[in-house]
């Protein structure tokens, strides 16, 4: 072939090289391909209302909102178990909106209202939900129980609200607070040690007092 390209063995893998570290894919020692993010010192500042209280951080714009939480405010309540999305341990309220905090950024809920379990109660001074929870003897190991809570409460609020489920029979009703309703409105919280009845009992005996 003419022209003056180089397609010895060494040419191909030496330009292969150079084509990696551009697109910022490096060599480990033993020559395996690994990825490399760019260094970054930038950081953004971000304000919450978190249980009621402001708050102001400046955090790395990756930063979750449970590591802003759990890493920056010192907020260990709520759980980072999988930190996937899967097992609901992380949940809190945004504005009154139950999420999974480990896939949402901090950033992204700059200037809203953060509760966390926390901000719920206090001893001697418990949320109902909380008090139920304890009455019902609805926990075992406690680690997935803050997620739990939080996920009742914002479940009830979206009862209240009238927002179906995906039991429900008739969209256009207004939501039932039956065992199945419940089941399946918390199905994003799993608890490792098996306490779904009494999780259960717990949030119909608060759904049943807003009935």
């Amino acid at each position: 072939m003419g022209g003056d390209h180089d397609f010895s063995r060494r040419g191909v893998i030496g330009a292969g090289v150079a084509g990696m570290a551009v697109s910022g894919i490096g060599l480990s020692d033993d020559g395996e391909a690994q990825a490399s993010l760019p260094a970054t010192t930038a950081t953004m500042s971000v304000s919450l209302t978190v249980n009621g209280r402001p708050r102001t951080l400046d955090i790395d714009p990756r930063t979750s909102l449970l590591d802003a939480l759990r890493e920056h405010l010192k907020l260990t309540g709520s759980k980072k178990g999988c930190d996937h999305g899967q097992c609901g341990a992380c949940t809190v309220l945004v504005e009154g909106r139950r999420i999974n905090s480990c896939l949402s950024l901090a950033v992204m809920h700059d200037g809203e209202a953060v509760t966390t379990i926390e901000g719920l109660g206090r001893p001697g001074t418990l949320h109902p939900m909380q008090a139920a929870f304890v009455k019902h003897d609805a926990f075992q190991c406690g680690y997935c129980t803050p997620g739990q809570i939080c996920s009742a409460v914002g479940m009830l609020g979206e009862i209240e609200a009238g927002v179906p489920s995906h039991v429900a029979a008739d969209l256009s009703a207004k939501p039932g607070v039956t065992v199945d309703e419940l089941r399946e409105r918390m199905s994003g919280n799993l608890c490792r040690c098996g306490a779904y009845s009494n999780i259960v009992e717990a949030m119909a005996e608060i759904a049943g007092s807003r009935a």
